[in-house]
């Protein structure tokens, strides 16, 4: 069955990572998206390795960068070069008959290209256009270059992620550019939603920066009600406790406990066969744990150690405990819960074979959002989509040796 974005149209002129990871999502649900590409070399994700290469029959390897292949699955490439007057007129046609533009170049340099929202609402008033950035498009950082870890540390990620005493950890998933992607999927369609109404387009602004500020819920709030600033704390929670990653005696496991539950706090103690713990006035509510950490820590670490992860999994688990092991990249590659809700599949490349990449986490009952087809080779459809726009073999051609094209 079709996805929910069916017959939606996208332009994508993104590159790297933030822009890339939201159109895929959009590919995933049914979208039409035609990734507009540099010729020769294309978006610089492709530069960026490890790769995968192949004879693919020909003297020379292949080269296939598996960065990029992660994160543009299900998209068609056109390589056009939009310095050239020919490459923005193919670039323009293909705006006529789309439903969003998306970009994520450092602010000015789409304007500088002749391709500015106006420019293209005057071509097309339905168009959303959507601009990525580090900054926002005003401010006073508005046209500083930014990269993930750029936004992390100046929106205070870095300033809380990491062991106390410690210098800034970056996490290990590139939270910046992530969660820009999906806020940016969130406006898009929502603004695909809002012109069923109005029959308008509009532009949609989204900074970096602005993300990582939007996801630090509550430590921005303890700071503007009560003054603290936060500091790291591991994998503690700053209010909840016990809420973190503990040692067994053959790895980690998380254990949660919220801070309003009744229930848990009592049956944790007997796991741990610690009853005497339930009682005593300074545990009983999940503030108070927090409050007298460095007392009850100790006790709980020595405890844990004491069986292996898979253990203590399984005896919390069957208590109502919140746990769960701490796994690297093969043990969840293998879990089973992850492996019953597809969250990895296998798309199909002619030279390659088969190769294995992530799910989409959305699960609908009756349009699936459902990786579709294999990151494209640049500018692989070229000739497909310039014949859809009424281009004939004889210009295609020429274009092709004015170097317009790919």
């Amino acid at each position: 069955m079709a996805g929910p974005l069916q017959g939606i149209k996208i332009i994508d002129l993104t590159r790297i990572l933030s822009g890339p990871f939201c159109t895929m999502l959009m590919a995933d649900l049914g979208a039409d998206v035609i990734k507009i590409e540099q010729p020769n070399t294309g978006d610089p994700a492709r530069g960026n390795g490890p790769f995968l290469s192949t004879s693919a029959g020909s003297d020379e390897d292949e080269q296939y960068s598996t960065y990029f292949m992660s994160i543009n699955r299900g998209k068609r490439s056109i390589a056009i070069d939009l310095a050239k007057p020919e490459g923005k007129e193919i670039l323009l046609r293909l705006i006529d008959s789309s439903d969003v533009l998306i970009e994520n170049f450092r602010p000015g340099t789409i304007e500088r290209l002749g391709l500015g929202y106006e420019t293209i609402k005057a071509r097309n008033p339905r168009i959303i256009m959507a601009s990525i950035s580090g900054f926002g498009q005003t401010g006073p950082y508005a046209y500083r270059p930014a990269l993930d870890v750029i936004v992390q540390g100046m929106g205070g990620m870095l300033s809380i992620t990491g062991e106390p005493g410690r210098g800034p950890v970056r996490p290990g998933a590139s939270i910046g550019d992530i969660t820009a992607a999906l806020f940016t999927t969130i406006a898009i369609e929502s603004a695909l939603l809002e012109r069923h109404q109005s029959d308008e387009g509009q532009y949609i602004d989204v900074s970096m920066l602005d993300c990582q500020v939007s996801i630090m819920e509550n430590a921005f709030m303890r700071y503007f009600t009560l003054g603290q600033i936060p500091e790291r704390i591991g994998t503690r929670h700053p209010s909840s406790t016990p809420f973190q990653a503990f040692e067994t005696s053959d790895g980690h496991v998380v254990v949660a406990i919220m801070g309003g539950s009744t229930d848990q706090w009592p049956l944790f103690c007997a796991a741990i066969d610690r009853v005497d713990l339930i009682d005593d006035e300074r545990y009983v509510t999940g503030w108070g744990r927090t409050q007298n950490y460095d007392e009850l820590i100790p006790i709980i670490e020595d405890a844990l150690r004491q069986k292996t992860t898979s253990e203590w999994v399984q005896i919390l688990s069957e208590m109502g405990v919140p746990v769960g092991p701490v796994q690297n990249i093969e043990q969840v590659a293998n879990d089973p819960q992850v492996n019953h809700r597809d969250m990895f599949i296998n798309l199909d490349h002619p030279h390659l074979g088969s190769v294995k990449f992530t799910g989409n986490p959305i699960k609908f009952s009756r349009t699936p959002a459902m990786p579709h087809k294999f990151p494209p080779q640049l500018g692989e459809d070229t000739g497909e989509i310039l014949y859809s726009l009424g281009f004939k073999d004889n210009h295609i051609n020429l274009l092709r040796e004015k170097g317009v094209i790919g």
